[in-house]
């Protein structure tokens, strides 16, 4: 497989990792989050369903995945109103986090 060049494939290849070019920063902004404020450094991005998906490196958490509803590059907080999908995608870090910090005795 060469490294020039397209394939054949339509699949993209995400080379953040190889590239000497940076994808910047974001900062954490949703309410809940526990980054909430936090400027992170992005490691990868991706598509993901209508909007992006930013893999981040969360310090002591590791690689952190964010949506970009969750970002300084998504719409407003305000805009953004409480649903039952927010809730569930707020368990999911919870749950996240707790499974990286050993069972979440603390949470």
């Amino acid at each position: 497989m060469g490294g020039c060049g397209r394939s054949g494939s339509q699949r993209s290849v995400h080379t953040a990792g190889l590239s000497s070019e940076s994808l910047g920063s974001l900062v954490v902004t949703h309410p809940f989050h526990p980054l909430c404020g936090e400027r992170l450094d992005v490691l990868l991005e991706r598509r993901w369903g209508a909007g992006r998906m930013y893999v981040c490196d969360g310090g002591p958490l590791g690689s952190v995945g964010l949506p970009q509803e969750a970002t300084d590059r998504g719409p407003e907080p305000a805009q953004r109103p409480l649903t039952f999908e927010v809730l569930v995608e707020l368990a999911a870090v919870f749950a996240a986090v707790a499974c990286r910090s050993g069972g979440g005795e603390d949470l």
